[in-house]
């Protein structure tokens, strides 16, 4: 795993984070080569590391370590690092790190062991057999794939396997990450070319890794030692930066000082420390900020000993300070999903210097910087008396890990699985959307809805046809927010899924890999058919029917009425209804006047009606919320009194025209389901035009003739009980509020 990683001098000292620079390792070769200790003696080699592990765990038994040393250096002795140094050098420093981040015991021992099995001829049974099955499982979870087996996708391969075993124990990942950070700090006796690929798959896989597993401390240096290799001239300015502001006043500690005044005179017991930032923080904020002042250069972290404190300590800042309230940020009511919990907040102080303040408990901070490394074992069984009250436990699977380990068992393929890796981890933020059910869901930032889907329901998210945000009808690409309520549509009938399924459009949509993933699966499987030879480079389509039109002997079970035709190519309004029929049911204050029911709208009984005098001494009859009459009403237009003669309250007593829309999610058979709906409720259907599909959705426009108007409520309601319609009005809404 390491034999290859030499030594260089540190790229600077991170805080307290342990650091084996070149006086130690010669201090740890000595004593390495000198040989095991007499029996029952810890060995000189790792009683820093036993010292260390002792004040994180003060009964912690000690002879597993020292059993476990004497495998390692016995099995690694007489093998060298590039540097010169013995080989048993490493395992003792990526023990350390752990050891200093408060690892237990188990994963420890699996650290000073994790080269053995790889590197010398001990096998996973003889580790098994001494240390037990849990220390074996770790082991054997960080040993790489052999490469004159694999070879190009030994390393991919060797990522997948490692991130298989971390799915069932986290502290897989902790030993490699500790191995990666001793690696990257002992990098500088190899080739350019080689270091610059090692810091790039460190900063491509390991650091996401390290931020989603909450382990700060190792992502920090990690992204430092990352940024000296890769961007070496911009790493020499951030550090000249650096060295130019140490020499000068440091306005921190004096507003650390001032922190430190208020709340002992608030009585409140609190450590308040400044932080200092790592190079690549330095960086960014100059990016953002550009001229930075002394108080860019780091935070104030306030340390206390409950929740109740750190809510006391925001209220006096915001008291006896100005605040800056756009900078305030509660991860404590409201954690990150990689176990962070803290208060964040900016203040101006008396000279107008604006300082950013984290507040914590001693716990918290212990989670904040170590992550599942600071919980121990989260797989031991307890009884929650050893559990601080109020503290988050560790999830032995959280919800990215458990998204990554679905999507990679489907992506045989190791180049497709090491690309879908890295876009996977590179989106390092996480929100949480509400299930309609009361469930959560976990998701990338800027995850769509049909990200979601694919989370929620794997392959059968294929028969998906749209989905309500927050209560309102929205599309599948709608990108979610976090914080939002999803309810996800499903179609009701295999058959619609099996005929149609996820369009490639979806891809553009589709953010996570198990999404992308599942859709070319269903796209590789169900080819688009190839278009036809008289239309060349015009890809091949349904039946078009954004101007089809469906007389009344379409819908199933009705018979047209004899001398009806159907409207002209394209039309999906009604023929004037009342010309030549002074009868229509409406009486007009105009006598003598033929009485027409308007085509925009379409009115029936008992609808609220006014008239406009037309030419030919006709009134034309319109629905009040018919947005012609505002229309006609601002032209100065003047109004007829019209309403609908004595009796006429639309229980039977002719027929009615009415045109509605169905908006609904486009599906095949919609149109064949839309007219049966109408065809049971005794509507017959004159006319019907479907607009081209826009975004998954489509939109339906029904002329139909009514022998009853009051069974029209009855008769919308049974049209919106068709699967995959979301809505449908009457004519006169406008189309922008039709469709919102």
């Amino acid at each position: 795993m390491s034999a290859e990683a030499t030594d260089q001098a540190p790229f600077g000292r991170r805080r307290g984070l342990p650091r084996i620079d070149l006086r130690n390792l010669r201090r740890f070769s000595r004593a390495a080569l000198l040989g095991p200790a007499s029996r029952g003696r810890l060995p000189d080699a790792i009683e820093h590391v036993a010292k260390v592990h002792r004040a994180h765990h003060p009964g912690a038994d000690l002879d597993v370590l020292r059993k476990a040393y004497v495998l390692a250096e016995s099995s690694h002795r007489g093998q060298m690092r590039k540097s010169g140094e013995p080989y048993i050098t490493h395992p003792l420093a990526v023990t350390l790190i752990l050891a200093e981040l408060g690892a237990e015991t188990t994963t420890l021992t699996a650290s000073l062991l994790h080269d053995t099995v790889e590197d010398t001829d001990v096998t996973l049974d003889q580790v098994g057999e001494q240390f037990g099955e849990e220390v074996r499982y770790l082991v054997d979870g960080v040993t790489k794939l052999e490469k004159v087996d694999y070879g190009a996708a030994a390393e991919p391969e060797t990522f997948r396997k490692m991130l298989v075993a971390t799915g069932n124990d986290v502290r897989v990942m902790s030993i490699k990450l500790a191995d990666r950070l001793h690696n990257m700090r002992t990098l500088g006796v190899m080739r350019p070319e080689k270091q610059a690929r090692i810091a790039k798959v460190t900063r491509d896989v390991l650091i996401p890794l390290a931020e989603r597993l909450g382990v700060q401390a190792l992502k920090t240096e990690l992204e430092d030692l990352v940024f000296a290799i890769l961007h070496p001239e911009e790493y020499a300015r951030t550090r000249e930066l650096l060295q130019a502001h140490a020499g000068r006043p440091d306005p921190l500690a004096r507003a650390a000082e001032d922190v430190r005044k208020v709340l002992h005179e608030a009585g409140i017991t609190a450590e308040v420390l400044v932080r200092p930032r790592h190079s690549v923080s330095v960086y960014r904020v100059g990016l953002k900020r550009g001229e930075l002042t002394g108080t860019d250069l780091g935070r104030l972290l306030v340390l206390v000993t409950d929740d109740a404190d750190c809510y006391a300590v925001l209220g006096e800042l915001h008291t006896c300070f100005t605040p800056v309230i756009s900078e305030f940020k509660d991860f404590i009511a409201v954690p990150k999903f990689n176990l962070y919990q803290s208060l964040h907040t900016a203040v101006a102080g008396r000279d107008g210097e604006v300082t950013e303040v984290l507040i914590r408990t001693h716990q918290m901070h212990r989670v904040a910087e170590a992550g599942v490394i600071a919980l121990g074992n989260p797989y031991a069984p307890t009884d929650g008396a050893d559990a601080p009250e109020g503290e988050r436990a560790d999830p032995t699977r959280p919800g990215w890990l458990s998204r990554l380990l679905d999507w990679q068992s489907a992506t045989p393929d190791p180049d497709i699985f090491w690309t879908s890796l890295r876009d996977d981890l590179a989106q390092d933020r996480e929100i949480t959307v509400f299930r309609s059910d009361g469930g959560t869901l976990g998701l990338p930032a800027g995850a769509s809805c049909v990200d979601a889907a694919y989370a929620l329901y794997g392959e059968d998210a294929h028969s998906c046809i749209g989905a309500r945000v927050n209560g309102r009808i929205a599309t599948l690409s709608t990108v979610l927010r976090d914080g939002d309520t999803l309810q996800l549509l499903m179609a009701s009938d295999a058959r619609d899924v099996a005929s149609h399924g996820p369009s490639p459009e979806w891809l553009d949509h589709a953010r996570t890999p198990a999404a992308r993933i599942a859709i070319n699966r269903w796209l590789a499987a169900h080819p688009a058919p190839q278009p036809p030879q008289d239309e060349p480079g015009e890809a091949a389509r349904e039946p078009e029917v954004s101007a089809a039109r469906l007389s009344a002997q379409d819908a199933p079970g009705r018979q047209a009425p004899p001398g009806r035709q159907s409207p002209q190519s394209g039309e999906a309004a009604a023929p004037a209804a009342g010309a030549g029929r002074p009868e229509a049911g409406i009486v007009a204050d105009l006598p003598g006047a033929t009485v027409r029911l308007a085509r925009c709208c379409t009115p029936v009984p008992p609808d609220a009606i006014t008239g406009f005098a037309v030419r030919g001494g006709a009134v034309t009859v319109h629905r009040e919320q018919c947005p012609g009459v505002a229309r006609m009403t601002a032209a100065g237009r003047t109004a007829v009194g019209v309403r609908w003669a004595d009796g006429n309250d639309g229980d039977g007593g002719g027929d009615y025209r009415v045109t509605l829309f169905a908006e609904a999610f486009s599906r095949p058979h919609l149109l064949a389901d839309l007219t049966e709906a109408i065809a049971a409720e005794g509507a017959e259907v004159v006319a019907a035009a479907v607009e081209p599909p826009r975004e998954q959705r489509v939109r339906h426009t029904y002329t139909l003739q009514l022998p009853d108007a009051s069974r029209l409520p009855t008769l919308m309601r049974a049209m919106r009980n068709v699967p995959g319609v979301y809505d449908v009005t009457r004519e006169g809404r406008s189309m922008a509020a039709a469709r919102s």
